[in-house]
């Protein structure tokens, strides 16, 4: 059992698995950080100066004014302002595959399409056949 797990573990495809996870989980951090950082600020300078992770809705517990405080409290929340924060996330991630996805295709060489085989000479010949007496009619 232990040589098999040992074979399963050393193929390539799992090898490969394990690093796209890894790269993965540190491109997160990065999206997050653009997100986070770089893109929400701006954006919510530019609707009034509102932070995106501070729209919520409080479902039971009353009314607060940030979203920390009323998770303190212990109410029930509906953080919309978070799942935009998260869309967005997902948009940039998916367009960076994209590009990502895009380029190595661009770096595939194709083959060059293969030459049909020859027809055999009996084929040839029933197709000369054929056009001589489509020219006669």
């Amino acid at each position: 059992m232990w040589r098999e797990f040992r074979e399963f573990a050393m193929r390539g495809n799992v090898i490969d698995l394990a690093v796209g996870i890894i790269i993965g989980a540190a491109f997160t951090t990065i999206v997050n950080s653009l997100v986070n950082d770089l893109i929400m600020p701006p954006l919510g300078l530019l609707i009034g100066g509102v932070d995106f992770s501070n729209f919520f809705v409080t479902l039971k517990g009353g009314s607060h004014a940030t979203l920390e405080a009323a998770k303190a409290a212990g109410a029930v929340t509906m953080n919309y302002g978070l799942f935009i924060n998260a869309v967005i996330r997902f948009v940039i991630v998916a367009f960076a595959i994209f590009i990502l996805v895009k380029q190595i295709n661009r770096l595939k060489t194709e083959e060059p399409a293969a030459e049909p085989p020859e027809l055999p000479r009996q084929e040839v010949l029933l197709a000369e056949i054929r056009d001589l007496l489509k020219a006669r009619a």
